[in-house]
C-alpha cells in the first residue's frame, strides 16, 4: 500500500508542475483541506472543502505564473502520512523570483489526500530583471 501511495504522490506532483488542477483534485479526497504555507493562524490559513481547495491550489498559479516544485523526494512516514520536499521556483506577478526549498505533509483517506500541510523556507525574493 505504501508504494501506491508514493506513486500517487509522484503523480500529483507533476500535475502541479503541469499546473493541471483537475488531476490534483480527482487525487483529493471528499473532505479536503490545505493548509498553506501562511497566513494568520498558527497553521497559516485554512481551506476545507473541494471548492476552497480548488480555488486556493489555483491561486498559486496566478500568483506565480511559472510556478515549479523541483527535485521532489516521497516519504511515507505510516499507512496514511506522507510527506514530500522539493524546491520551489517561481516568478511572482511583481518580477521578483523566488526560490526556497519546502516540505509537504500529507494526510491519506485511503488512496486520496485528505489533507496537504505546506511549508517552506522564509527568503527574501530576488528582483526580476
Amino acid at each position: 500500500m505504501s508504494d501506491k501511495k508514493l506513486e500517487i504522490l509522484k503523480v500529483y506532483s507533476q500535475a502541479w508542475n503541469d499546473h493541471d488542477i483537475d488531476t490534483i483534485m480527482s487525487m483529493m479526497a471528499d473532505e479536503c483541506t490545505f493548509f498553506t504555507i501562511a497566513g494568520p493562524d498558527v497553521m497559516g490559513t485554512e481551506h476545507t472543502g473541494r471548492e476552497k481547495v480548488r480555488a486556493a491550489f489555483e491561486s498559486a498559479w496566478q500568483n506565480f505564473p511559472d510556478a515549479a516544485w523541483l527535485d521532489g523526494e516521497y516519504y511515507m512516514l505510516d499507512e496514511n502520512h506522507a510527506m514530500s520536499t522539493s524546491r520551489f521556483k517561481g516568478t511572482d506577478l511583481s518580477g521578483a523570483k523566488h526560490e526556497a526549498q519546502m516540505v509537504d505533509l500529507f494526510t491519506f483517506d485511503g488512496d486520496k489526500i485528505a489533507v496537504k500541510n505546506a511549508f517552506r523556507k522564509n527568503r527574501p525574493a530576488v528582483s526580476g530583471s
